[in-house]
């Protein structure tokens, strides 16, 4: 039995052994030894919930790009600016545009000024009603049609319609100081322009001629560069109780301006002022200077102090110059001031100088003798003066008008040369001595001069004067002289008829 039972757990551990063999081929099911058991924590489980699939998001639709508003873009059949400025007077046209500014409403017609980026426009007594008047605000963009006309050289929009349309636009002045008294100023016609350091000259008057009341256009005449130019604040525009208005009544000869309006033309630049700022006064004086009236008051031999601007001087020799110059209230003839060559160079005309001497009169002529002079910050060029209108019937030694403006840029229209030309007062000279000239106006006879340190025997207007011949009609420009009389030193002679 007992050899039964040792037979049989032999089998038994046999069959163990077989079996314990047969697991270690199984690779696969057996961890390897670099990989340490699983805990109880880290265990995969039996089952493991699946992860849901992701589901793809509907794709929103795309937002469109707004497209940027073009100022500049037109519709079908309407003109861009060069195609409205290049028609011809009286050509029908259609314009779109943006309101900048209007006169007052009245009688269902009211007159616009309008631009786009490329130009302005300026509708006259535009079809309107009260209730569509008060829609256009500046920056409303219109549809216009009507005529193109032109009105003693305004380019403007007669007999016009309009329709109002969407889109806003506002024109930024554009400066055009320095295209004064240029050809190129017209192309910038009815833009809303600006003007920097004009010189206020004549004082402002309610209507053109001074003939109106407070609340009629209102006219003043700036210069810049010798030139003036006559600018008004257009009442249906800016009324009397506007700033600008009481601004521009407020103006003083002699004010310096900054501008701003709207480009009008009538016969020349005529702009619509829309806003006036004092920025000086070229006739502001130091201390112990004195003004112009002072000067011409003063007792002979005085020691005066005088502020003014070099409009020309006569040729440089041994430390002296002869100088013309001026302010805005009047003119100052300094005689052989002392001078280096050097500072001789620099008293170009518009040169501001401080000058010290002596009042001193000659022959009626007022003169600063035995001055000295310092420049001085600022520059001024004072326009010709007509002084046609001041002969008073050909006297002239007694005419107070006249005297006052001694010295002065002027201008005289319509003489008559009487005989021609004699180089000397007594005709003893030779070419290149002092060019006198006797000249009528309204049967009176005066004596002009080209006066040879100033205008020497090369320039123009000395040749033109050695050409001219009895009955010839000149216009002359002039620094008003004194010699027993006015006795003017020209500086341009136009011949107008012969």
């Amino acid at each position: 039995m007992k050899k039964l039972f040792t037979v049989f757990m032999v089998c038994v551990l046999a069959i163990a052994m077989l079996t314990a063999c047969g697991k270690d081929n199984k690779t696969n099911e057996t961890p390897t030894p670099t990989e340490e058991p699983k805990t109880e924590a880290t265990a995969t489980p039996a089952e493991e919930t699946p992860t849901p699939a992701q589901e793809t998001p509907t794709p929103e639709p795309a937002t469109p790009t707004p497209v940027p508003f073009d100022p500049s873009a037109k519709s079908e059949g309407v003109m861009t600016y060069a195609e409205y400025i290049a028609a011809e007077k009286d050509d029908p046209v259609t314009v779109e545009c943006f309101v900048q500014a209007h006169q007052s409403w009245w009688e269902n017609k009211i007159t616009v000024y309008a631009a786009d980026p490329d130009g302005a426009y300026f509708f006259y007594e535009m079809t309107c009603s009260e209730e569509d008047a008060a829609k256009l605000v500046p920056g409303t963009k219109i549809k216009a049609t009507g005529y193109r006309s032109e009105w003693s050289g305004e380019i403007e929009i007669v007999e016009a319609t309009f329709e109002i349309e969407e889109g806003t636009y506002i024109a930024e002045p554009v400066d055009v100081t320095a295209l004064l008294g240029t050809e190129d100023l017209v192309k910038k016609q009815n833009q809303k322009v600006s003007f920097k350091g004009l010189t206020v000259v004549g004082a402002a008057t309610y209507k053109h001629d001074g003939s109106g009341s407070q609340g009629d256009d209102l006219y003043f005449k700036v210069a810049k560069d010798g030139k003036a130019y006559s600018f008004l604040v257009e009442s249906y525009l800016c009324g009397k109780d506007t700033e600008v208005y009481k601004a521009v009544e407020a103006l003083k000869v002699g004010d310096v301006v900054d501008l701003e309006g709207f480009l009008y033309w009538y016969n020349g630049v005529n702009p619509h002022i829309t806003s006036a700022k004092v920025t000086g006064n070229i006739n502001t004086k130091s201390e112990g200077v004195l003004t112009y009236a002072e000067y011409y008051a003063a007792e002979i031999d005085t020691e005066v102090t005088i502020e003014c601007y070099v409009q020309a001087h006569q040729s440089w020799w041994e430390d002296k110059i002869t100088v013309y110059a001026a302010d805005a209230d009047g003119a100052y003839f300094l005689y052989e001031m002392a001078c280096s060559e050097e500072d001789s160079k620099r008293l170009v005309p518009g040169t501001k100088i401080r000058a010290k001497g002596y009042r001193s009169a000659w022959s009626g002529e007022i003169e600063l003798v035995e001055a000295s002079f310092e420049f001085l910050e600022g520059s001024f060029i004072a326009p010709a003066v007509d002084a046609t209108a001041m002969l008073d019937g050909g006297i002239t030694i007694d005419n107070e008008t006249l005297k006052y403006n001694m010295n002065r840029f002027v201008t005289f229209k319509g003489f008559t040369v009487k005989d021609a030309a004699s180089y000397k007062a007594d005709g003893s000279g030779s070419q290149g001595d002092d060019l006198y000239i006797r000249l009528s106006k309204d049967g009176t006879y005066y004596t002009f001069l080209v006066e040879s340190y100033l205008c020497g025997k090369d320039t123009e207007v000395y040749q033109t004067v050695e050409s001219l011949k009895a009955g010839d009609v000149i216009d002359i420009e002039a620094f008003l002289y004194w010699y027993n009389g006015m006795n003017p030193h020209m500086t341009k002679v136009t011949l107008v008829t012969e």
